[in-house]
């Protein structure tokens, strides 16, 4: 049913988004690439953090993110070959220092199969929620390419403020404004995140 979907969104000129985002209780790594590695000749924006992108798709990046580190140089390689091999138009990355349960660093990458566009730091604490966070994200990014079809850094600015605002907030949906959201992705370069 959903190559189906993709296929007829494909035929119509629609814009296809995935958001990997692998859940280990649901399949293995074997059963998610074999399954999710066909769908991504349709995919046009494909989202997901360094652990999504290689259960789902078998591509590992050249960073230490289970140290914390959100060293975005190692994820060029990772963003390329996924780029020459599905065939994208966008491939996005949000990375999250994780210094304590409650503080947590955020930032996220973008690449057109041109240039690389690294957003700004937020620092994020406290965490009031974690949940929605990623939602928020993709929410963010395709609301920001739509309404910025041309400046991908200024759509991915958007996402990662969306999300780093939805942290400040219990539950999973984002109750903040645009207006909100663009008064943070265009603010000073501190990156502190304030409700």
């Amino acid at each position: 049913m959903t190559r189906l979907a993709c296929e007829a969104a494909k035929r119509h000129g629609v814009t296809v988004s995935v958001d990997l985002n692998f859940r280990k209780k649901l399949w293995t790594s074997e059963k998610a690439q074999s399954i999710m590695k066909p769908l991504m000749k349709y995919v046009d924006v494909c989202i997901g953090n360094e652990e999504d992108a290689q259960l789902c798709l078998g591509f590992k990046p050249e960073a230490d993110v289970e140290g914390g580190k959100t060293d975005a140089e190692g994820y060029y390689g990772i963003f390329k070959g996924m780029m020459d091999t599905f065939g994208f138009k966008y491939v996005v990355s949000t990375l999250r220092e994780s210094l304590s349960a409650t503080h947590n660093g955020w930032k996220a990458l973008i690449y057109n199969g041109k240039e690389f566009y690294q957003s700004k730091h937020y620092d994020i604490m406290p965490i009031i929620d974690r949940v929605g966070g990623g939602d928020s994200f993709s929410g963010g990014l395709i609301h920001g390419l739509l309404t910025y079809p041309d400046n991908q850094g200024k759509a991915l600015e958007f996402a990662v403020a969306a999300s780093a605002l939805k942290h400040t907030i219990p539950g999973d949906f984002n109750m903040v404004s645009r207006e909100e959201v663009e008064a943070l992705a265009g603010g000073d370069a501190s990156g502190r995140v304030q409700r």
